[in-house]
């Protein structure tokens, strides 16, 4: 399943505002050519996704995987997604180790999952949303290196908010992304019908993957300075929105057995007014002085883009 009909940025448009309401909703703020790149960026994480979610199969998804990196090493011909991609890689100037890394950490994805620690889930988040981070950087024409870590911690800090809202649907796909050292051996069967004492522990890790993803948040924030203006407000909005989601999951008393968190158009435009105030008022989201907080990357020494620096 291809998100692309036709390769164009029109179609990964429509795939951002059918699949990414918080993202097609915060482009609404960036300048015409950073949104359309951006469409394009999440059309092809999206086709990676279902990749893996929608394969019949293990050995399906690592089939069309391996293909697919095949396609960005220049070994086959590209399909349509691909070759878009691609492009897109060539505008910017993506470097190939970007898609490469987030493939690794779809790669994790498949077959059962059972983080096992903090740091795993760190790194995990950071294969699969940090990077893509990192990609917006280029997306938006950001080439600062100061500016990489800030981008990391967002991604970081929106793929724990995602692991919380999704601590069933994630559940009933075999997977468990809340660390064992927090929530002890649960198995995903008890996470989709938990008995009074799981639901304990399971409401205790959602308050505490959004309290980690709260910091990286803030973090993510001081970073906004290094952002062309139009891109600085709308990765504000688009944060704010996804701090929204905790939120929401707060309110259901993070019961994530009782269905997954949304956020209204009518709250997100609430946001979106309480971003602009913030923009307004608050320097610090425009200055370029701040410094990154190293023990946030404890976990990620030595990866693209990371404090201390990776390759």
């Amino acid at each position: 399943m291809t998100p692309f009909r036709d390769g164009t940025p029109s179609s990964s448009q429509d795939v951002m505002r059918t699949h990414g309401r918080s993202f097609h909703f915060a482009s609404h703020f960036l300048k015409d050519r950073h949104a359309e790149r951006a469409a394009r960026l999440y059309a092809f994480c999206r086709y990676l996704d279902d990749t893996v979610d929608l394969a019949e199969s293990k050995s399906e998804a690592e089939r069309t995987l391996d293909h697919i990196a095949r396609e960005l090493a220049g070994e086959v011909p590209a399909t349509a997604a691909t070759r878009d991609f691609l492009a897109l890689m060539d505008e910017v100037g993506l470097a190939p180790s970007m898609p490469v890394g987030l493939i690794s950490g779809l790669r994790s994805d498949l077959g059962v999952v059972a983080v096992k620690t903090e740091a795993e889930l760190i790194r995990y988040a950071y294969h699969v949303a940090g990077i893509v981070g990192l990609m917006m950087c280029d997306v938006v024409d950001v080439k600062a290196p100061e500016a990489r870590p800030f981008a990391i911690d967002l991604g970081i800090a929106m793929q724990l908010t995602n692991i919380a809202r999704d601590v069933d649907e994630d559940a009933r796909r075999g997977h468990r992304y809340l660390p064992e050292a927090w929530v002890g051996p649960l198995t995903p069967q008890q996470i989709v019908d938990p008995d009074p004492e799981m639901k304990h522990i399971l409401r205790q890790a959602s308050r505490r993957l959004l309290d980690r993803a709260e910091i990286y948040y803030r973090s993510a924030d001081h970073g906004l300075g290094h952002l062309p203006a139009r891109a600085r407000f709308a990765i504000l909005v688009a944060g704010r929105v996804y701090r929204q989601i905790g939120v929401s999951i707060a309110r259901q008393d993070h019961a994530s057995w009782q269905g997954r968190a949304r956020v209204s158009r009518p709250v997100k435009l609430q946001v979106a007014a309480g971003a602009a105030l913030s923009f307004l008022g608050c320097p610090h989201l425009h200055a370029r002085d701040a410094l990154h907080d190293q023990t946030l990357h404890e976990a990620l020494a030595g990866l693209p883009g990371t404090h201390p620096a990776g390759p």
